[in-house]
């Protein structure tokens, strides 16, 4: 017996081995990396077929000719639908390797969430992916019936399943909290408050307490 579920799947910084790029121009910021892991148990004791993978790898390709993209979020939302209001970039590439789902991802430095996601890989802040989907697990974890939603962008620090939603949350107990996260609702229209926005986001990542979160 099987059961039709939400599938959200984590990967370590060090599984994901996300690679930050730039476009040539310096314009843009990418992350490419491992997306999804197949043939092998996970934390959450599933494991992905490869034909599952690569008919989600053929469908997400599908979405990103129809839509010029797959949109993901920073953090990992517990449902299938993708928030307008916490985008932080966009899938433009995605391939099987061997036995996993790679892909590439441009950081969308006009959002919010963009921004923070921005700061925090520029501040040297290694990140891991979550994949999104939902599809029947049996009694044995096997996935079967996959359906590919998005891979939204995590931090993993020190401490397994930490994520950007504690990001957020300390951004409003810290001093200018308040005021960054205002900002950052006005950067898209603003681009001295963009600059000032990534600098206050910069010095948040360096105070007291994003030191003690170990984040």
């Amino acid at each position: 017996m099987s059961t039709y579920k939400l599938l959200i799947e984590e990967l370590q910084p060090s599984e994901s081995n996300l690679i930050r790029e730039s476009s040539q121009d310096g314009k843009n910021l990418w992350l490419n990396g491992v997306f999804m892991a197949g043939k092998k148990r996970n934390r959450n004791n599933r494991e992905y077929p490869l034909e599952e993978l690569s008919n989600a790898v053929m469908k997400g390709k599908e979405t990103i000719l129809e839509s010029n993209g797959i949109m993901g979020e920073l953090d990992h939302p517990a449902s299938l639908t993708v928030n307008l209001d916490r985008v932080s970039h966009v899938i433009t590439e995605l391939w099987m390797n061997g036995d996993n789902v790679c892909g590439k991802a441009k950081i969308i430095e006009s959002t919010p969430m963009g921004q923070i996601a921005k700061a925090l890989i520029e501040a040297g802040v290694r990140l891991g992916v979550s994949s999104r989907g939902a599809g029947n697990v049996n009694e044995s974890g096997i996935v079967t019936g996959f359906n590919f939603i998005t891979v939204d962008i995590v931090a993993t620090p020190s401490a397994q399943n930490a994520y950007p939603g504690s990001v957020y949350e300390s951004i409003m107990h810290s001093q200018n909290g308040t005021k960054i996260l205002t900002l950052s609702e006005q950067v898209q229209q603003d681009i001295d408050a963009q600059r000032y926005f990534k600098r206050e986001i910069l010095k948040w990542l360096s105070n007291d307490i994003f030191m003690k979160q170990k984040i």
